[in-house]
């Protein structure tokens, strides 16, 4: 009895300091986006949706994050870490419409060729994927020599 009550204190331990880990790292990602918000407010009344495009992609990366911290240790982990990789890609190329933006302010039509950004972004993500895709076998394979048949 006494064992079975420490294994559910070390286990409720446990996953109480992932949970606080995770909220700690969610607290940090909001703060810098509210940090770097006061520098690109000027910019979202020129552009339209972009303070909504960037809460929508600041949350989704929260949850991401938290999701990822609450699963350590567990092959659910890298499943959302690859998941996160593909999620910066997908909307990356969702949100910039393939890199060209047509803005039409007052009488002026401006016509921005994001394409050379979006692919060092795309390439930067494709990084991020295989760095997540390399520590998912890492973890497969770490997990198999552990296993005695």
């Amino acid at each position: 009895m006494v064992e079975t009550n420490n294994n559910v204190k070390k286990t409720l331990r446990k996953y109480s300091f992932k949970a606080l880990k995770a909220t700690i790292k969610g607290v940090i990602i909001y703060a810098i986006y509210f940090i770097l918000w006061t520098f690109i407010a000027p910019i979202s009344q020129i552009i339209p949706n972009l303070q909504l495009m960037i809460e929508t992609f600041v949350t989704i990366y929260i949850i991401f994050t938290i999701v990822e911290e609450l699963t350590s240790g567990t092959i659910y982990h890298y499943f959302f870490n690859v998941g996160k990789a593909l999620f910066v890609i997908g909307y990356l190329i969702g949100t910039l419409n393939g890199g060209i933006f047509g803005i039409t302010f007052q009488n002026i039509s401006l016509i921005v060729d994001l394409r050379i950004v979006l692919t060092i972004a795309m390439l930067l993500g494709l990084l991020g994927l295989a760095k997540s895709v390399l520590q998912t076998i890492n973890y497969m394979s770490e997990k198999a020599e552990y296993t005695h048949i």
